[in-house]
């Protein structure tokens, strides 16, 4: 059926309606349903109709709709509400040729009809069971849409699952959570002998967590608030984008990113804030001021491969990258510890012959981004595109606390990057060699990737965590797409 534009009608027929009312009622070729109802009334399949049911001889229209009074989705600053319209063929015949033709509209869309959904019930507020319950259950329901569930119990417990998951059952995986469960899933999905096939799955994200910056990125992309609603909706729909990969290393160690790394200022907000969780986001804001008042520096340097436009940055270098430290991977999982071995080993790219550039410190922030958002209300790298094949580089190194404060209330806009205190460029390889504070010396600093701990220096406030890394140089490179 041809849903480009052609409003040529394939049904035209005349149907009871609920108040009693006889009206004719018209689906198009372009999939558009149309009927007098107080007024014109009007859905189109693809953006808001879910799925439909039959009851006896009527018909029932599942939707999702701007809101004018109905089931509105929880925390839904969007007003989407689900909604049913009823009507009723007036004969056996209307009624078959109704749900052939409903049938045939909505099975062209290709929507998915079985995805394995991960709930996050820690994440956020620990709110993520309850946003799938209220929120995105009843839609995939609506949708007819198979759901096969699976709660997350423990750090990296949707990796293990991924890694072993038979991705040919489901048509896609859906994580409600924050970023980290995404992050986990993706691990999960490269470290598999058949990486290749695995990360071509359809992966969705619905907002639940603290940050929630790939689902706002996503979201923000196709002009949609970043709701559960909207996210479902989406995922049902089938908006789907490429993302960039970036493969972080230290010795034979690989972890896979896809929304940020930092190190420094935003790292510390990130890692340290972890003690207010019960206040929602709003402990970053909190923590941050608390940061800003006693202002951490930190030794150190970064070297990288700039962006085609950004080659007069920094000052010119080799590439220095040797193998690490030894890294203490915490092998307490047998399971975990085998999923290290196997599947992508990161871009195949000669990185000794490209054009190197550097800064050297004191920093008091680096921070590295793949997508514009790095939580629902901060607009991190306002350049950053999801698939452009280069990582978006900001640096603090020197900033009066006034000043500071004030670049950092305009994260929500993304004008700090206009401060003349940073320097923001995109980066197609980068190697971070960090230091201790300035301040006190025999402390160090936190790692931060994707919104989890990736390596813990000396003396920091969650010292003698296991990590996946150490406090040591590592370098991350980036696959397009």
């Amino acid at each position: 059926m041809d849903q480009s534009g052609d409003s040529k009608p394939i049904l035209n027929h005349r149907v009871l309606l609920p108040d009693g009312s006889v009206t004719p009622m018209i689906l198009t070729a372009d999939g558009c349903l149309r009927w007098l109802e107080e007024g014109q009334r009007s859905l189109s399949v693809d953006k808001e109709v879910l799925g439909f049911s039959t009851d006896g001889p009527n018909i029932r229209i599942k939707a999702l709709v701007e809101d004018l009074g109905g089931l509105l989705c929880f925390g839904s600053s969007g007003g989407l509400v689900r909604k049913e319209f009823v009507f009723q063929p007036l004969s056996e015949e209307s009624r078959a040729l109704w749900c052939l033709k409903l049938r045939e509209c909505v099975d062209l869309l290709g929507r998915p009809k079985r995805l394995f959904v991960f709930v996050n019930p820690f994440g956020g507020r620990r709110a993520g069971y309850k946003i799938y319950l209220d929120d995105v259950k009843p839609i995939l329901d609506d949708a007819e849409i198979v759901v096969t569930l699976q709660e997350t119990k423990y750090q990296r417990h949707a990796e293990e699952v991924a890694y072993s998951l038979d991705i040919t059952k489901y048509d896609g995986i859906v994580c409600v959570s924050g970023d980290g469960i995404l992050v986990e899933v993706i691990n999960g999905l490269l470290r598999r002998d058949d990486w290749v096939d695995a990360i071509k799955t359809p992966l969705g994200v619905v907002p639940a967590g603290t940050g929630n910056g790939m689902a706002k990125s996503l979201l923000h992309s196709i002009g949609d608030p970043c709701t559960a609603c909207h996210a479902t909706l989406a995922i049902i729909r089938g908006h789907k984008c490429s993302l960039d990969v970036a493969t972080i290393s230290q010795g034979e160690v690989k972890h896979f990113a896809v929304l940020m790394l930092a190190w420094g200022l935003i790292a510390d907000i990130d890692i340290e804030s972890e003690k207010y969780r019960w206040m929602g986001s709003a402990r970053l804001d909190f923590y941050a001021l608390q940061r800003i008042i006693s202002l951490r520096h930190y030794k150190g340097g970064v070297s990288f491969v700039p962006a085609p436009g950004f080659e007069d940055y920094g000052e010119p270098t080799r590439y220095d990258y040797e193998t690490a430290s030894i890294v203490d991977v915490d092998k307490s999982d047998g399971e975990t510890d085998n999923i290290r071995r196997h599947g992508y080993e990161g871009p195949n790219i000669n990185l000794k012959d490209l054009n190197w550039r550097k800064f050297d410190g004191p920093f008091i922030s680096v921070w590295l981004h793949n997508v514009p958002w790095g939580a629902e209300n901060t607009m991190a790298a306002p350049d950053a595109k999801m698939s452009d094949g280069f990582l978006d580089l900001i640096i603090i190194r020197d900033c009066p606390k006034l000043s500071l404060l004030a670049l950092m209330t305009e994260l929500n806009n993304g004008r700090h990057v206009k401060s003349p205190f940073v320097t923001y460029i995109k980066v197609k390889a980068f190697i971070l060699t960090p230091g201790t504070r300035v301040e006190e010396p025999n402390k160090e600093g936190i790692i931060d990737a994707d919104g989890e701990v990736l390596a813990l220096g000396r003396e920091t406030i969650t010292s003698g965590q296991k990590t996946l890394m150490n406090y040591d140089k590592l370098q991350i490179s980036m696959h397009q797409g």
